[in-house]
């Protein structure tokens, strides 16, 4: 089956589509700008999508709270906020279809059973016949190489197979994966453009084949560096990175232009969100943007 052609003769759809397992940090601002400076210059939507598929790991408030940020910031979104948590029974008829077609299967390995693997799944219960009752969902890959031209990160390749394995698409609690509801979310609502953290760019492979396999358009893909921290870790709501201050968001969004690589005008500074937010949408150039895959905090002007 030949992969679906990109979307490259659409108008521009993107989205920003954060985890509500806690508030918005600096790293999560520098994404969210980058996708909505990358819609905006070229007068396309941005929409905002909440991925809200693990309920356990959900902080209380979280969703309402990144709204306000956002808006705070000078966020405006395109139409209704979707919730992929509404979303589920598409995802469970999806699975369905991918079982009846034989391309998943049902996966009773435990944890500790697969420890030792390095991450790759070595395909214990692939041909077992095992029941579906209390097992994971696991999508048969191929022994194939899959490969995109990312707008800032380059060439990225991966063989499936060998490098990641049947990798899961419903949990054993029932759990819809992240890898199959991103690659359906996107479809649904036209995306055109993935533009996101690094740390999503060896994700990209898993998502190209269920691409391919349900018959998808292909989007292009933009992976920003990530911010980190001095211990290497990435900023984010498990290392205890500080929220978004309401009364910092214009010197915020400058820091964030310029860990993007744009350069703005030293006349901004002090100025409200939708003026650095205005300056950003009309000299934003992605061509700009850092060609790694992490960015040091402490060095961030």
């Amino acid at each position: 089956m030949s992969a679906p052609t990109p979307l490259s003769s659409q108008p521009y759809v993107g989205r920003f589509a954060p985890t509500p397992s806690g508030y918005l940090h600096f790293g999560s601002l520098v994404a969210a700008l980058a996708s909505y400076l990358d819609a905006r210059a070229v007068a396309g939507r941005w929409l905002l999508r909440m991925e809200d598929l693990d309920p356990p790991r959900e902080m209380p408030g979280a969703q309402q709270a990144i709204l306000q940020t956002l808006e705070r910031y000078g966020f405006e979104w395109d139409g209704p906020v979707v919730r992929q948590s509404e979303r589920l029974d598409t995802y469970n008829r999806v699975i369905e279809r991918l079982l009846e077609r034989g391309l998943a299967y049902p996966c009773h390995c435990s944890r500790k059973k697969l420890q030792g693997h390095a991450g790759v799944y070595p395909g214990f219960c692939r041909n077992a016949g095992l029941p579906l009752e209390g097992a994971a969902i696991r999508l048969r890959v191929p022994e194939r190489v899959y490969a995109f031209s990312d707008r800032v990160q380059g060439e990225f390749r991966q063989q499936l197979g060998r490098e990641v394995g049947d990798f899961v698409i419903r949990r054993r609690d029932g759990l819809i994966a992240y890898q199959l509801a991103v690659v359906l979310d996107d479809a649904w609502q036209g995306i055109t453009d993935v533009v996101r953290g690094a740390d999503l760019l060896d994700s990209t492979p898993r998502q190209l084949y269920l691409q391919e396999v349900l018959g998808l358009p292909q989007p292009r893909y933009l992976h920003v560096p990530l911010i980190i921290q001095p211990d290497g870790h990435k900023l984010g709501k498990s290392y205890r990175s500080p929220p978004l201050a309401a009364d910092q968001a214009g010197p915020l969004l400058l820091r964030a232009l310029r860990a993007l690589g744009q350069q703005p005008a030293a006349e901004l500074a002090g100025a409200a969100p939708g003026e650095v937010l205005a300056w950003g949408i009309a000299h934003w150039d992605a061509a700009r943007i850092p060609h790694s895959l992490t960015l040091a905090e402490a060095q961030l002007r």
